[in-house]
């Protein structure tokens, strides 16, 4: 049940990360070879498709000391779900690969308790790929619960920035 809280407040948009005020931060460009900000998500990288992760890359993390991804569909219809979340990864890394995690990086469970990527399914989806510049490595480890994960993440964010995908192709 508190795994659906945190979700619930991570995804609906009333706050960063559930926290009561949001705080100015920086702002992190994040862009894809495979989709366009606003356009559908490339089918091969949903659950009908066999990709895995698409590639990422992002810039604008000068400063931090660990960088954070998550994975998140915030649709009103059939609620709020986390499809992956990669955290402690090297502040020098500005790219992740399709089916890839960045080496030494680790990742929590998901809303549906996986660890990994979670590959969205509703075609109907607003799915939002966010880069988090953290001002600390996590003290977390590897499958770390999900309302722990965004709680710290949340703590330690100093820039954001967001690729979003409307649809699913």
């Amino acid at each position: 049940m508190a795994a659906v809280a945190a979700v619930t407040l991570f995804a609906s948009g009333c706050g960063f990360l559930g926290t009561a005020s949001p705080r100015n931060l920086d702002v992190i460009s994040v862009s894809s070879p495979r989709f366009r900000d606003g356009g559908p998500l490339p089918r091969e990288y949903s659950c009908k498709g066999n990709l895995g992760n698409p590639p990422l890359r992002w810039s604008g993390t000068v400063g931090a000391k660990s960088v954070a991804l998550v994975v998140d569909d915030s649709n009103p219809r059939t609620g709020a779900e986390v499809h992956w979340v990669v955290f402690n990864i090297d502040p020098n890394t500005t790219e992740i690969g399709e089916d890839d995690v960045p080496r030494g990086a680790l990742q929590g469970k998901t809303t549906s308790g996986k660890v990994g990527y979670a590959p969205p399914c509703d075609p109907e989806g607003t799915y939002r790929f966010t880069v988090y510049a953290l001002d600390a490595k996590l003290d977390l480890s590897q499958g770390a619960e999900l309302p722990d994960t965004l709680r710290e993440i949340a703590a330690h964010t100093i820039a954001r920035g967001r690729l979003t995908a409307a649809t699913i192709e």
